[in-house]
């Protein structure tokens, strides 16, 4: 009986993996492309070449950016200069917030800096800027904050091996079609 319903919840939760990628409308996506590659450190990829519009595929950290080359630039943020923590951003963890704040010196890129709660709570820092079409853009080091779900913690699903997609390394002789480390 115990099994039944365990299974039936199991049912009803969502077969989701892990976050795929992000889409970023841009206006100039070479532009972008140069800056979330030199910038943050991902890797252009291959797009299928169904794809009949301007952009770049980009992966690193297990997770994908798409950029896309837009057709109406009012659909992009007016302001590229403001930078506020509560607005909408994406957010990448750090191993090492002072080299990061560094290399966002060292490209001209302007960054707000803080630091959420107190050392015994296990403060938080970040970083928050813009990519070149006003988009912003978290770096923290928020793993130092323990998540303490407020019910439902048997629903939380961490990614196992399989969320990462394939990835073909030169000189790998791996054909198994399974995701690749970098060791």
């Amino acid at each position: 009986m115990e099994k039944e319903k365990e299974k039936k919840s199991d049912e009803s939760k969502p077969p989701l993996m892990a976050l795929n990628h992000v889409s970023r409308l841009c206006r100039d996506f070479k532009k972008s492309l140069e800056f979330y590659t030199k910038v943050l450190g991902f890797v252009e990829t291959e797009r299928p070449a169904s794809l009949d519009f301007d952009g770049a595929w980009l992966f690193n950290y297990g997770v994908g950016i798409h950029l896309v080359q837009a057709k109406d630039e009012e659909k992009l943020p007016s302001n590229t200069d403001h930078l506020d923590p509560m607005d909408n951003h994406i957010s990448f963890q750090c191993e090492d917030m002072g080299a990061f704040e560094k290399r966002l010196k060292e490209v001209n890129v302007k960054y707000i800096k803080r630091t959420v709660g107190e050392k015994e709570d296990a403060a938080i820092d970040q970083l928050f800027f813009n990519d070149p079409d006003g988009f912003m853009v978290e770096i923290c080091n928020c793993e130092n904050l323990e998540l303490k779900p407020r019910d439902s913690a048997d629903a939380i699903r961490l990614p196992g091996d399989r969320h990462a997609p394939p990835v073909s390394l030169p000189g790998s002789s791996d054909d198994t079609g399974l995701p690749q480390t970098n060791s």
